[in-house]
């Protein structure tokens, strides 16, 4: 079956960075978008930031443009995170998830979107 494990979440102050990585099994990694959630207390999940199944296109939440950089390792079926100058608000425990296979469309829908890891919190200080 499909596990996606998230890791290097924790807790920083504002104005540091972190990595959260993904690692994946059980499906051909390759072939499949992935993207990074988020869900902080009280609020929607929403998506922060998307990568398509190549690497070669990536999308990101306005909130976070600029700070975060998505990439993925295909040889290592890893998807990353890097956040920047990190903000309170940007506290909230993230999930990585596998998105549509081969498509450069809209694959940062979260409804096309099906297998989620357990999350990993990120807690950012002031």
């Amino acid at each position: 079956q499909v596990q996606l494990v998230e890791s290097g979440g924790g807790l920083v102050q504002a104005g540091g960075s972190l990595r959260l990585s993904c690692a994946a099994s059980g499906r051909t990694f390759s072939r499949y978008a992935m993207g990074w959630f988020r869900q902080a207390p009280g609020k929607e999940r929403e998506i922060v930031a998307a990568i398509n199944w190549s690497g070669g296109s990536t999308y990101y939440a306005d909130s976070v443009k600029g700070r975060f950089t998505i990439s993925r390792d295909n040889a290592k079926n890893t998807v990353y995170l890097l956040m920047n100058s990190l903000k309170p608000e940007d506290t909230a425990v993230y999930y990585c998830a596998t998105g549509p296979a081969y498509t450069n469309n809209y694959y940062w829908a979260a409804d096309r979107y099906d297998y989620w890891g357990q999350g990993t919190q990120v807690t950012v200080s002031s």
